[in-house]
């Protein structure tokens, strides 16, 4: 369905989500996100602070879609691996997490999260009030695992994805163990329910 923008709206707008969500990068390098104003964000980009209101709402659905701008560079390659293990969906569970997993722990926007002292950094946008980044990215996995697995039922799809989001951002907000070991864990964990839901279709797609 049709948004009604024009091609170059559209390629307008995503230009200026990219400097608006650039610009708060640099921002968040030298400030918490409490002392961050929306004015502060449209200096830095060069726009007005009304185009920011135009485009985003407020300042908190700002910091909602900066967090899945940010979240849409691990998802990429998430989807590579788990695409790359159509045969075996356990070893695409693992593979997939303990890659993002890993990137998360080496990201330095990541650091800046996670150094949130309950003071009014992001943190609460993927914990307390995490719920639309929740949502976001478990409809994301979930097309992803039905791209895989399209024979799969989609409740059972749907649980897992959301599961994997869940799990997976409690790994990375409070993190213990490698995120080898803890991809591991994981697919140990979820594995009869992987096999459930994927392994008759991963068996299918193999004898093709």
């Amino acid at each position: 369905m049709s948004n009604g923008r024009t091609p170059y709206q559209e390629a307008a707008r995503e230009l200026l989500r990219k400097t608006v969500f650039d610009a708060a990068r640099e921002q968040l390098a030298q400030q918490t996100w409490s002392e961050i104003t929306m004015a502060d964000i449209a200096t830095g980009a060069g726009v007005s602070r009304q185009t920011l209101y135009n485009e985003f709402g407020n300042r908190n659905e700002f910091g909602f879609a900066f967090v899945i701008h940010e979240a849409e560079r691990f998802m990429d390659d998430v989807e590579e691996a788990v695409l790359e293990h159509r045969n075996d969906p356990r070893a695409a569970v693992l593979a997939a997490l303990e890659h993002f997993l890993r990137t998360a722990a080496e990201d330095p926007l990541i650091s800046i999260l996670l150094s949130d002292d309950g003071t009014g950094g992001m943190l609460p946008f993927v914990t307390t009030q995490g719920l639309p980044v929740v949502q976001w990215a478990a409809a994301r996995l979930t097309s992803v695992i039905e791209e895989g697995w399209p024979e799969a039922p989609e409740e059972d799809v749907r649980r897992l994805a959301e599961s994997l989001v869940r799990l997976s951002i409690s790994y990375v907000t409070t993190p213990g163990d490698s995120a080898g070991d803890a991809a591991k864990n994981v697919a140990e964990l979820l594995g009869p329910f992987i096999d459930k839901a994927l392994g008759s279709s991963g068996d299918a797609l193999a004898e093709t």
